[in-house]
Formats: structure tokens, C-alpha cells, sequence
């Protein structure tokens, strides 16, 4: 056999190998949902994440399988002396895979790990100033997203976004909702939506919502919505993703137009959960 034929037959695997690999991970994520759900974290979960708890039963389901394809495919690594135990994989990915529940695609495939710390942490960043000059600063953070493969969150604020479910505040989401940003390839405030057309009606409807937000802190006046996300509109749909998954009700009463955008990119209707639900006798009868 020539050397051109050699090259050419290693060129052709190296091809069929690169198209087969979206079947092959579509199968081993199907194996991976196909497994039993652990009890032990099922009943974690209903004791721990209300949100869980509050889902209907199909999209539990699907949680439940989305967990466990999160789990298999993400690293966690621990920082600052902080052992990860099965309890805070657990909570990082049922709060995260939340955001994905309904929308197609991959269960966030540029992200390789998650880095988690025992407390809020520093990080030294570069920012511009108005005559374009770089300043390095530290600053104080209980999470961050990485286009670079990586979320770091700190676990008290981790927990906290878990087990209060209606504040508004859950590091969680507000990461993994710049997860989603950032499968554009960078973050600006617009993720990839369902079709062309619907990027105009996004930027109408949260362009506005953004103005409104920093209207209304500049006149001193309360808002439903996190200050901080009257930052930029990077900052801004994250803090909306957070008061749609946890104050839905009140998202939807105060600023309708802004919850139904919502709704139709994360292809959920949060408004009907119930918080309040109890756990099905099948969780409540489990051992302690």
C-alpha cells in the first residue's frame, strides 16, 4: 500500500470518527439517563432543593436524567482545601440542569469542570476604564463562569440558592445562565435562541426591561429584579434567569412582557410550580 493511500485511509477514519461522534454521544448519554436514580438522591433533593420538589413529575423525571448525564461528563474540584462530597455535585447539578430541562442540545458541552470553593473568593480581574486603559483589580465573588470550560462557585451560596427557593438570589442559575450566553462564544446578554427572527423581539423586550431597571435605580425607586444586573446586559440576563426560576409569579405580574421572552427561550412555565408540594409517599416513606 502506497504512503497516499495510508494518508488517505487515515484521513477517511479520522472523518468517520468526527461525524460518529455526535451518535456516539447521544448513546452514552442515553445509557447514562437510562440508569436507576439513586434514592438516597432523590430524597436529598426533595429535602434540600424545593425547586425539585415543585417540578411536575415528567419534567422530574427529566431533571433526574439530565443529572445524570451532568455528573458522568463534569469534573468538580475542590479549591482551597475544600473536600467535594456527593451532596454538593448533586445540588450544583440539579440547580443547573434546571435551566436546560426543555431546551434541545447537549447537556452544556463547553464546559469541562466545576470549581468549587468554601467561600466567596477573589479573583483578579482587568477592567477598562473610559479612555480604554486596563486596570487590574480584585474582587470578592461568590461565582463566575468561565468561556474557558469552567464555573466556580462558592458551596455556603451555593446551598443558599437551593434551599431558598423565592428570593431571587441562586448563583447557580446566574452562572449557568452565562453558560448559555457563552455557547455563542461570548457572553453579551443574548444566548442562542430558537430562530433568526426571534433575536429582534429579544433585544426589544430586554433592551427595554435593562433601560427600565436603570431607570428606576437612578430614581431611588424598589425593583423586583437585582441591582446588579442593571450592570450590563450580560449581568442582566442572568439576574432576570435567577427572578424567572424563582419568583415567576412576581416576574410575570410586574413585568409580563419580559417572563413570556423567558419563557419561550428556556421552553418553561415556572409560574405553574408549586413550592408548596408535598413529597410523594414514595420519598417519604424512604429510610432514614
Amino acid at each position: 500500500m502506497t504512503s497516499l493511500a495510508v494518508i488517505t485511509l487515515l484521513a477517511a477514519a479520522l472523518i468517520a470518527w468526527i461525524l460518529l461522534q455526535p451518535a456516539r454521544t447521544r448513546a452514552r448519554q442515553a445509557r447514562q439517563r437510562a440508569r436507576p436514580f439513586p434514592p438516597a438522591w432523590r430524597e436529598a433533593l426533595y429535602e434540600l432543593m424545593p425547586l425539585y420538589r415543585a417540578l411536575p413529575a415528567a419534567l422530574r423525571t427529566k431533571l433526574e436524567g439530565h443529572i445524570q448525564v451532568f455528573l458522568a461528563d463534569k469534573a468538580f474540584v475542590g479549591c482551597n482545601g475544600l473536600e467535594v462530597t456527593d451532596e454538593m455535585r448533586l445540588l450544583i447539578a440539579g440547580q443547573a440542569c434546571l435551566l436546560i430541562l426543555n431546551r434541545p442540545g447537549d447537556i452544556y458541552p463547553g464546559l469541562h469542570q466545576v470549581l468549587v470553593y468554601p467561600d466567596a473568593f477573589i479573583v483578579d480581574k482587568e477592567e477598562f476604564d473610559e479612555d480604554g486603559v486596563a486596570h487590574r483589580e480584585r474582587q470578592v465573588l461568590t461565582g463566575e463562569s468561565w468561556a474557558e470550560s469552567q464555573v466556580l462557585v462558592s458551596w455556603p451560596d451555593v446551598q443558599h440558592g437551593a434551599n431558598v427557593a423565592d428570593d431571587g438570589e441562586n448563583v447557580v442559575i446566574h452562572e449557568f445562565a452565562h453558560q448559555l450566553d457563552q455557547e455563542t462564544g461570548y457572553a453579551n446578554g443574548a444566548p442562542e435562541l430558537a430562530e433568526r427572527g426571534d433575536y429582534t423581539r429579544w433585544a426589544q423586550v430586554l433592551g427595554a426591561e435593562f433601560e427600565r431597571l436603570r431607570d428606576r435605580i437612578e430614581a431611588g425607586e424598589p425593583t423586583l429584579l437585582d441591582d446588579y444586573g442593571a450592570t450590563d446586559p450580560v449581568e442582566f440576563f442572568a439576574v432576570v434567569s435567577e427572578a424567572f426560576f424563582e419568583q415567576p409569579a412576581l416576574l410575570l405580574a410586574e413585568h409580563p412582557a419580559l417572563y413570556r421572552e423567558l419563557a419561550r427561550f428556556y421552553r418553561l412555565e415556572p409560574v405553574d410550580w408549586r413550592l408548596d408540594a408535598p413529597a410523594p409517599a414514595a420519598v417519604t416513606s424512604l429510610p432514614a
